[in-house]
């Protein structure tokens, strides 16, 4: 199965509503940047990562598969996905420029590619493909009904509608105001009950003095976990955190590596784990993390930045895996959607990963590279 050709592809999708916000971003369209890779028995494999739908960025993205990390594909087998994983991101050329970021984000979709194939030409599903089923259901939280941008009735309202559509766990974004937070906090926790698990989600934008404000009033509500409530990187913040408060301290999809992982399990800084598999490097780097996590004896609810295509796979193969996020923008755009039945992820069937997207999708929502 040798590789023939690498083209990187762009797909800007609408995203709820006419835009969403969280305590940082403010978008309308999710971008899809991907890598369809082709070999001589006539198999293609796609993988992408996701973006802020900024075309320029997108570009460069898409400019690294093709420039920087196709050659050193053209010609392999596409078997090799631990080999070509090491080639790509221990080469010394991009290793110079960049160890996360673009360059990351290029070898998350070509990986994804990679193991797409992978599973396609065995005939199976990629969680088929990774040891088989070790749940028998993934619970599904949703987080489209909790953005900033949503008014504190519709807020609410789409709190119990999901709960209604049997989803046992939702997540809210906070990060305006301490006040204002607690308040909408007060209110979801009141509509949907006690029986159903509530997260929050900070975007990294608040200082510790301001976390500890929020949590000492958050955890009358039974908070599942406070994700990202700190800047990305900050090991010692995180670590101070989750010894002050008995919320969960959640992170993850600003870790490129299992290295930056490894200093927050070191530091007893983080209780959920949440790696994305289209930034780090792709499934191959994701694995790792998951694998160190349950070492830890940690759970890992993956961070669906592609909306949960590739990740319904993983969370449906690894132990570690307890929940996965459920954002619906982009599912349709693909051949094997990833589909919310009963307050779970559908067991996915057809071979591969599932990122395969449609010739609808393909015609609607394609950017020129």
């Amino acid at each position: 199965m040798k590789i023939t050709a690498v083209e990187p592809f762009i797909l800007h999708v609408p995203v709820t509503g006419s835009h969403i916000a969280d305590s940082t971003h403010s978008i309308t369209h999710w971008g899809v940047v991907g890598a369809r890779i082709a070999t001589d028995d006539g198999l293609s494999g796609y993988g992408f990562t996701g973006t802020h739908a900024h075309l320029p960025g997108d570009r460069l993205i898409a400019q690294c598969i093709a420039t920087c990390h196709a050659p050193l594909l053209l010609g392999e087998d596409a078997h090799d996905v631990q080999r070509l994983w090491v080639r790509l991101a221990r080469n010394p050329a991009l290793q110079w420029i960049g160890r996360a970021g673009i360059t990351t984000l290029s070898h998350a979709a070509i990986d994804i590619a990679l193991w797409d194939l992978k599973a396609k030409a065995a005939g199976v599903p990629l969680w088929k493909l990774l040891g088989g089923q070790v749940h028998a259901r993934m619970r599904a939280y949703n987080t489209d009904i909790g953005w900033l941008s949503i008014a504190d009735e519709a807020l609410v309202a789409g709190a119990r509608r999901a709960v209604d559509a049997g989803f046992t766990g939702i997540k809210i974004k906070v990060g305006s105001t301490v006040e204002r937070d607690l308040r909408r906090l007060e209110a979801v926790r009141r509509a949907i009950g006690p029986d159903v698990t509530l997260a929050v989600d900070g975007n990294g934008k608040w200082d510790l003095a301001t976390c500890l404000r929020f949590c000492r009033g958050a955890e009358a509500f039974d908070v599942y976990w406070f994700e990202e409530p700190l800047w990305h990187d900050d090991v010692k913040g995180h670590a101070e955190l989750a010894r002050a408060t008995r919320i969960p301290v959640a992170l993850g999809e600003q870790l490129y590596t299992q290295d930056a992982f490894s200093e927050f399990f070191h530091q007893n800084a983080i209780h959920w784990v949440q790696p994305d598999v289209t930034r780090m490097g792709g499934l191959t780097e994701v694995l790792r993390v998951c694998e160190a996590a349950h070492a830890h004896r940690l759970p890992v609810a993956p961070h669906a930045g592609d909306m949960s295509q590739v990740h319904v796979h993983l969370s449906y193969a690894h132990p570690a895996c307890q929940v996965l996020e459920y954002i619906p923008w982009i599912k349709d755009c693909f051949t094997d959607p990833a589909e919310v039945e009963d307050g779970c992820f559908a067991l996915p069937q057809q071979p591969g990963a599932g990122t395969t997207p449609t010739r609808d999708a393909w015609q609607r929502y394609r950017q020129p590279v």
